[in-house]
């Protein structure tokens, strides 16, 4: 397979899906009502509004002013917040920010997942047993649970009530590891109870269907051990989808921890992304959206790659 080809096409694919977006996005800031160069600092001069008009391009059209940030996206400018005076870039709220988001993410991802996995193998194997009935039954309920609500219900009950950990704020590892991973415990777990929920069934649907092949039956007749066909034999064949779900969930979580930033008091990009919709830094909002969409784009395609090496009958199916 010639791996340099299929890069290039993916490469391709998410420079239009993230151009297709932010000009979509773009087309939509037109359409609010009142000047956009007037929402982003109401209490300006006209003067200012007038500079500030120029400067990001709105006195040249759709087209011109969506060419006028994409070029300035590419060669690293991406804007500031005009509100306050227009101190704050938006590179440096984007570098300062996006690790916070990413870790939160990377943490809610391994705990999901390191929950998923031996319950989907176990649900699949001992399917319709009184195991299967009771893990299904409850992740059914989890999953229909908004995260939102989840949050605020941990918050009341582990922080305010029980005060086992704090209800907001947030620590950088480097600083203090120990309370960087409480401050962690209620967002993540808010986070990670619908993936795991999410994660289990998609592989337990998987696993049945693979447990019907027939070289795992032949497997098993040879006297192998029921722990080592399913890792070695199911399990492999069986995680593409839920490492596809896993990839569109990474890129989708950055804009979703919107509201659990929100709750937490987690200085991330979510939590800068409703910032900007709030204050209508439609500059910065362009800028954060496209991110998301890059990171959507960018985490389905890289699995996208990696099942076809993890899984080579992916590879024949597009032959």
């Amino acid at each position: 397979m010639n791996w340099f080809a299929e890069i290039y096409k993916r490469v391709i694919g998410i420079a239009v899906v993230v151009v297709i977006a932010t000009f979509l996005l773009s087309c939509l800031m037109w359409l609010l009502p009142g000047d956009p160069a007037e929402l982003l600092n109401p209490s300006a001069p006209e003067g200012a509004i007038d500079s500030i008009r120029k400067e990001i391009g709105l006195d040249r059209g759709v087209f011109g002013y969506y060419w006028h940030w994409l070029s300035n996206l590419l060669t690293g400018n991406f804007g500031k917040y005009y509100l306050g005076g227009g101190e704050r870039e938006v590179s440096e709220v984007v570098f300062r920010t996006l690790p916070v988001s990413m870790q939160m993410i990377l943490y809610a991802q391994i705990v999901s997942l390191s929950l998923a996995i031996p319950l989907g193998l176990v649900s699949a194997y001992k399917e319709n047993s009184r195991f299967d009935r009771i893990v299904s039954t409850t992740l059914f309920t989890m999953v229909s649970f908004p995260g939102f609500a989840l949050a605020l219900i941990l918050s009341l009950v582990f922080a305010v009530q029980l005060g086992w950990v704090d209800p907001i704020g947030y620590v950088a590892p480097s600083e203090d590891l120990f309370q960087h991973l409480k401050l962690m415990i209620l967002p993540v777990v808010s986070l990670a109870v619908g993936l795991t929920s999410s994660y289990t069934r998609l592989l337990r649907t998987d696993v049945i269907a693979t447990l019907k092949e027939d070289y795992v039956t032949m497997a098993a007749s040879k006297g192998i051990s029921n722990r080592r066909v399913l890792w070695k034999h199911v399990f492999r064949p069986s995680s593409t989808t839920i490492l596809t779900s896993a990839a569109l969930n990474m890129g989708g979580l950055i804009g979703g921890t919107i509201i659990i930033e929100t709750i937490f008091v987690i200085p991330g990009i979510g939590y800068e992304i409703f910032y900007a919709i709030g204050s209508r830094q439609i500059i910065a909002m362009q800028t954060l959206i496209a991110l998301v969409a890059f990171a959507y784009v960018f985490f389905n395609s890289t699995v996208d790659i990696l099942t076809q090496i993890i899984d080579p009958r992916t590879r024949e199916r597009r032959v």
